[in-house]
């Protein structure tokens, strides 16, 4: 049976890759499916860049703005949504394009990671949320070192839902969950990938990207939009996105705004390093460095002689 072939756009925030999913989209007759752990959530629009309709050009996009602030959304929901998108796109003959920056999500999607659903334990997922509000998320990520360091290796303490889920596969099954993933890989993926990295020579070009990112969203009303959420009362998963919670000390009178945004643009850099990390695991991206480029023509040129030369295509 042929596998099902796909795009697959990554790399860290603000490097480009809305741009280029919808040109790739329109020159392939493709549709988009967002790997954004953040986008899904309905709201947040201006906190998590997510794409505008003059940015989507008349593509359609699936997994942005589909899931409510206040439901518990995991890795294997992801992946049944995106399975479900990447089914649709095909049945009506055109080329699934993916692209984020959630490298979880892409894993597990592109390499037909399978999921147990009897590894979930709710009372036990909210005692370990409740320890990390106590002790911290670094005491957490310790724990989770003590029974997996294998997977304690690839996630940071901040990621605190990857955390908790780790621990509670560990707690309820006595099995680390690389393990239960290495397990889940030995069927064999429908899919056949063209991968496609952006990233920069210069980390610098890319954390001055993210500057002007962040001083665009305080100017489109990423204050706004986080005090409302924050009024709210927020929700526990959604609250991690970058731009809320470092917002957080200045509504409380406790921090200056200044001081607030400098640390949104901080969190924003070591994210991107994250991201980065993460994808450069990965041997089937084809990396391109955009500030080796003189203009997006030429680079584009270049994404287009790729995409000619993929037999699968």
């Amino acid at each position: 049976m042929r596998k099902q072939p796909m795009i697959v756009i990554v790399g860290p925030t603000a490097s480009g890759k809305t741009r280029l999913s919808v040109d790739v989209a329109k020159n392939h007759n493709g549709q988009v499916v967002s790997a954004d752990s953040m986008q899904i959530y309905k709201g947040m629009a201006i906190a998590t860049a997510k794409p505008t309709e003059q940015e989507m050009q008349g593509i359609k996009h699936y997994l942005v703005d589909c899931v409510q602030p206040s439901s518990s959304f995991s890795v294997a929901d992801y992946v049944t949504l995106a399975r479900d998108a990447v089914s649709q796109i095909a049945a009506e003959g055109k080329l699934p394009v993916v692209v984020g920056g959630t490298g979880l999500y892409i894993q597990a999607l592109v390499d037909n990671v399978r999921f147990d659903d009897t590894c979930s334990d709710t009372e036990l997922r909210e005692k370990l949320y409740k320890t990390a509000a106590e002790q911290g998320n670094l005491y957490l990520w310790e724990k989770l070192r003590d029974a997996d360091p294998k997977t304690a290796e690839k996630l940071h303490p901040n990621n605190l839902s990857r955390v908790v889920r780790a621990l509670e596969v560990y707690h309820k099954t006595g099995v680390p969950i690389s393990e239960h993933q290495y397990n889940s890989r030995l069927e064999e993926s429908p899919y056949e990938p063209l991968m496609i990295g952006l990233n920069f020579s210069d980390r610098n070009e890319l954390y001055r990207r993210i500057d002007r990112r962040v001083d665009s969203m305080i100017s489109d009303g990423l204050v706004e939009e986080a005090r409302q959420f924050y009024e709210s009362g927020g929700a526990a998963t959604a609250a991690q996105a970058i731009g809320y919670k470092e917002l957080i000390p200045f509504f409380k009178g406790e921090a200056p705004l200044e001081e607030c945004v400098l640390r949104i643009k901080t969190e924003t850099r070591h994210y991107a390093k994250r991201q980065l990390t993460w994808f450069r695991r990965d041997a089937r991206i084809n990396w391109f460095y955009l500030d080796e480029f003189v203009s997006y023509q030429i680079f584009y040129e270049k994404i287009e002689k790729l995409i000619a030369k993929t037999e699968f295509l």
